[in-house]
C-alpha cells in the first residue's frame, strides 16, 4: 500500500518542468478523442429546454454564494425540465459551436467529463437513466428502471438522501480526453476539474429554490455497474444528489 508521502506527490503534481519531454499522443500528431461520447443511431434522445429560453438562474450570485451549503434533505417535489435542462446547462453546457468552452474550466479546454442522471422524479420523464449530451443539449437514454431509489443508496454506501433526491447526478470521467494532452500528469487536473463543476451544480441549484450534496464516499463498482460503464477506460469520479428543499 502507497504511504501518505507518494498520495501527496499525486497532488502536488510536480512535472511541469518535464511536461514537454512526456510521451504524448497530441504530439505525435494522433487525432483527439471526440469530446462527446458517441450513441447509437437508434437512441431514444430527449429534448431539453433552448438554453435561450431558459428563464432561471436570475438569483444574484453574491446571494447564491452566501447561500450556498451541502443539502441533504429534500422535498418530494419533482424538477421540471426547465430545472434540469438549466442545471445540466450550468455544469456542462457549451459556450461556442464546436463545444470545447464549457460553463466550467477544464485543463486544456479538453472535457474529460460525461454527465450521468439517475432521474427518480423528474416531470415528463420516466424513471431512469439518462446521459446528458452537451453539443446537442439533449439526453439520451440508457435505459429504463423504476426501482432506482434502493441502487443508488447502495450505490452511495448506504447514504439514503441520495436515494431520496429527484435526480442524481454522476460524473464519469473518460480519461484519455485529457491524458491525450497532458499524459502521465493529466489526473492531478482530471480532479480539479471535477470541483468546478460540482460547485456550478452547487450555486445553479440555490438559485432554483434546490440543493445538492457532492459525495465522493461511493461504492466505485456499483455506481459503475449502476450507470453502464467499464470502470477503467470511463469510471465514475463524483456524484451529487438533486433536490427540491
Amino acid at each position: 500500500m502507497k504511504s501518505i508521502d507518494d498520495h501527496r506527490e499525486f497532488l502536488k503534481g510536480d512535472l511541469w518542468g518535464e511536461w514537454k519531454k512526456l510521451d504524448r499522443d497530441q504530439e505525435k500528431g494522433i487525432p483527439p478523442p471526440p469530446r462527446q461520447k458517441p450513441y447509437p443511431d437508434d437512441a431514444t434522445l430527449i429534448d431539453l429546454v433552448p438554453v435561450e429560453e431558459l428563464s432561471l438562474g436570475t438569483m444574484p450570485l453574491a446571494d447564491a454564494i452566501a447561500q450556498r451549503e451541502s443539502r441533504r434533505h429534500y422535498t418530494r417535489d419533482p424538477l421540471t425540465m426547465e430545472e434540469l435542462s438549466f442545471l445540466l446547462w450550468a455544469t456542462q453546457g457549451k459556450r461556442d459551436k464546436s463545444g470545447t468552452l464549457r460553463t466550467v474550466p477544464s485543463a486544456g479546454a479538453r472535457q474529460p467529463f460525461e454527465t450521468y442522471l439517475v432521474v427518480m422524479r423528474v416531470t415528463d420523464l420516466d424513471q431512469g437513466i439518462y446521459r446528458y449530451l452537451p453539443l446537442d443539449h439533449k439526453l439520451v437514454l440508457e435505459r429504463t428502471d423504476p426501482n432506482l431509489e434502493g441502487k443508488v443508496t447502495m450505490g452511495c454506501l448506504g447514504q439514503t438522501f441520495a436515494g431520496a433526491a429527484a435526480v442524481v447526478f454522476v460524473w464519469t470521467a473518460i480519461p484519455y480526453r485529457t491524458e491525450w494532452r497532458y499524459s502521465t500528469i493529466s489526473h492531478k487536473m482530471i480532479a480539479i476539474d471535477a470541483g468546478h463543476v460540482c460547485q456550478n451544480l452547487y450555486l445553479a441549484a440555490e438559485s432554483i429554490g434546490g440543493g445538492t450534496c457532492g459525495i465522493g464516499a461511493y461504492d466505485h463498482k456499483r455506481m459503475d455497474e449502476l450507470i453502464g460503464v467499464d470502470g477503467h477506460n470511463e469510471f465514475t469520479v463524483y456524484v451529487a444528489p438533486v433536490g427540491k428543499t
